[in-house]
């Protein structure tokens, strides 16, 4: 008697939890989303002249806290005064890893200001575009591209030719433009929301030049309205798989197997996390072909894996433990 109750309990909380995805909402069922964000520029991604909090990638990166992502990593790799040849050297030179879930990409004001013609600009922006999707893991909905700023409506700029300025900023920017698109890539133009720098003085920095906190604030709204939650993680489609992965069995009692074949190089790690989103195990593995994650110590109920390799792919699913 005893034993075909503890098969129907088993029974029982199986079908809870084939059921529980269409019982709950998404944001209940899945731990919290860790983002890596990568953020790829020049003074305007640094954030010339305002403080660290008024950046546009701490902002953005504060704005998706808000909204329940975790955020694991910020790096800005940008400069005042890079062009994109210098942007390009910096890459190369912090030898990033290729695992960022959101990767940003804005250059080409020094490139213009230093004199620099589209026929300079157009090949070293469209690599700078393919190593930002190499950072992202290959995947391309992890990418986005802002487009340049308008100076010749800012103070410094009205003592210079604005005419001129604004004109050579549209050819870069249609430039920037018409590589991002033919990519598949999200294409974000804050151009327009610099214009407003002479009619709103506060949207300009002190040094009269770049974009104030405010301005910038003005970006992020723009940016969450074109970026997807899917662009923040869809990173495990990233690159077409050369293995495979099952897990087994599932729902656990003691034990669970990872299962992997096919091309198993490099290193592979297993994140476990619980239900909150906090991370209760890391499994290192290379070239083992089963991993057994002994589930004895942990409490009954949902966990979440994550499959990692050392190219950048990634597999998440969950197990039951009951």
């Amino acid at each position: 008697m005893k034993a075909n109750m503890n098969r129907l309990a088993c029974f029982l909380v199986s079908v809870l939890y084939l059921c529980l995805p269409f019982a709950l909402g998404a944001q209940d069922l899945s731990p919290e989303i860790k983002v890596r964000f990568l953020a790829l520029g020049d003074s305007y991604t640094i954030g010339a002249s305002v403080d660290e909090t008024e950046r546009w990638p701490v902002q953005l990166s504060n704005s998706l806290v808000e909204r329940g992502f975790v955020m694991d990593e910020l790096t800005i790799v940008a400069t005042t005064g890079w062009r994109t040849d210098n942007l390009k050297q910096a890459i190369l030179d912090a030898n990033l890893p290729k695992h960022y879930s959101l990767v940003s990409l804005l250059i080409g004001v020094n490139d213009q200001y230093q004199g620099y013609d589209k026929n300079w600009y157009e090949p070293r922006f469209e690599e700078l575009l393919n190593m930002a999707i190499d950072l992202a893991g290959g995947n391309k909905k992890a990418v986005f591209v802002l487009s340049i700023p308008d100076y010749a409506y800012t103070p410094f700029g009205q003592e210079s030719n604005e005419e001129s300025i604004s004109k050579e900023i549209n050819v870069f920017n249609n430039i920037n433009r018409s590589i991002t698109e033919s990519y598949g890539i999200t294409y974000i133009n804050i151009t327009r929301i610099s214009r407003k720098g002479l009619t709103n003085p506060s949207l300009v920095a002190t040094d009269g030049l770049h974009p104030s906190g405010e301005m910038y604030s003005e970006w992020v709204s723009l940016i969450l309205e074109k970026i997807s939650i899917e662009n923040i993680t869809s990173h495990s489609n990233a690159l077409p798989y050369k293995f495979e992965l099952k897990v087994f069995p599932n729902p656990v009692f003691d034990s669970i197997d990872f299962i992997l074949s096919g091309e198993l190089t490099g290193e592979i790690n297993f994140f476990i996390y619980n239900t909150s989103g906090q991370l209760i195990n890391t499994i290192k593995s290379t070239g083992q072909p089963v991993i057994r994650y002994n589930t004895s110590a942990i409490e009954p109920g949902i966990y979440f894996y994550n499959l990692i390799t050392s190219k950048g792919e990634s597999i998440q699913g969950k197990f039951l433990k009951i």
